[in-house]
């Protein structure tokens, strides 16, 4: 009998410190990425649609005993370059784990919290996208060089100018709820972020600092580099109907659009430039000039 109790001890001790322990979860997000992890012996699953269906179960049971879990995109590609990197063989569950480990320090995550798999696998991806927008434009930025005249870091004032910018917009456009857009081309394919900002009627901002943070650097990496971006902002009154505004970065800062140049932007394909039919109850208005940022000439 003290055999026993000294094993339900342990084993409740166990417990707790599984709780205490968080898992990381790579997901194989896209049919043809878990495809290509068919051709290695170890990995076990043959349909994508079992395979998401266990993850799903093997989730939920994590989260019953109390174990945080973070889900990340594995990604066979990348994968292959980190075992050729670190000299391990691709073919094995360890491997796997390290590189589920890694990417998940630096890469796109999401928390698992008991959504179905398939809503949170889209956020996964869009997380994913996010981030490598991030990236880019953080590239942009660490390249630009020390402002001439100044002396300052160029990135740095440009950030500090969009970050501007992002106020300026919301208090211009007043109360309600806001969608924002920012594109700037670049040679590898346009940059694009979005945020999502609701402003109260006496100027209370309510908004999510990380896309806050991708929509600035999108826009500072648009500044540093001179580049005609365009801006969008769709504003959702109480009334019901949505306001479209937009405005193109000339000269470090956005200019506004006619109500005319609003319409095609917003109502042209960006792919194909075919036109795009207008959505009923949208109003293309003009946009409103912004005032000065702060310490321009």
């Amino acid at each position: 009998m003290a055999r026993t109790g000294n094993h339900d001890k342990t084993g409740a001790t166990a417990t707790r410190l599984r709780r205490e322990a968080p898992s990381i979860v790579g997901l194989l997000v896209r049919e043809e990425d878990f495809a290509a992890m068919r051709r290695y012996r170890s990995f076990a699953f043959r349909e994508h649609i079992t395979y998401l269906r266990q993850m799903e179960q093997l989730l939920r049971v994590l989260t019953a005993q109390g174990v945080h879990t973070t889900l990340t995109v594995f990604d066979p590609v990348e994968f292959d370059e980190f075992c050729a990197d670190a000299d391990l063989d691709p073919d094995s569950v360890a491997s796997r784990a390290r590189y589920v480990a890694d990417i998940a320090s630096a890469g796109a995550t999401v928390t698992y919290d008991g959504r179905p798999l398939d809503r949170l696998a889209r956020r996964l991806l869009d997380e994913q996208d996010r981030r490598a927008v991030l990236d880019r434009a953080m590239s942009m930025l660490a390249g630009a060089g020390p402002v001439p005249g100044s002396g300052e870091d160029g990135g740095r004032t440009a950030y500090a100018r969009a970050s501007q910018a992002l106020v300026r917009l919301l208090q211009t456009v007043g109360a309600g709820r806001h969608h924002l857009v920012c594109s700037v081309p670049d040679r590898e394919g346009p940059l694009v972020a979005a945020v999502s900002a609701e402003c109260g009627a006496h100027g209370e901002l309510r908004l999510l600092e990380a896309e806050a943070l991708v929509y600035c650097t999108v826009l500072a990496a648009g500044i540093v580099t001179g580049s005609p971006g365009g801006l969008v902002v769709r504003s959702t009154r109480e009334a019901g109907t949505d306001t479209v505004r937009g405005w193109v970065l000339r000269d470090g800062w956005p200019r506004p659009l006619t109500a005319a140049q609003v319409f095609t932007a917003y109502c042209t394909d960006p792919e194909t430039g075919d036109p795009v039919p207008p959505e009923p109850g949208v109003d293309y208005q003009p946009g409103i000039v912004l005032p000065p940022p702060e310490g321009a000439g």
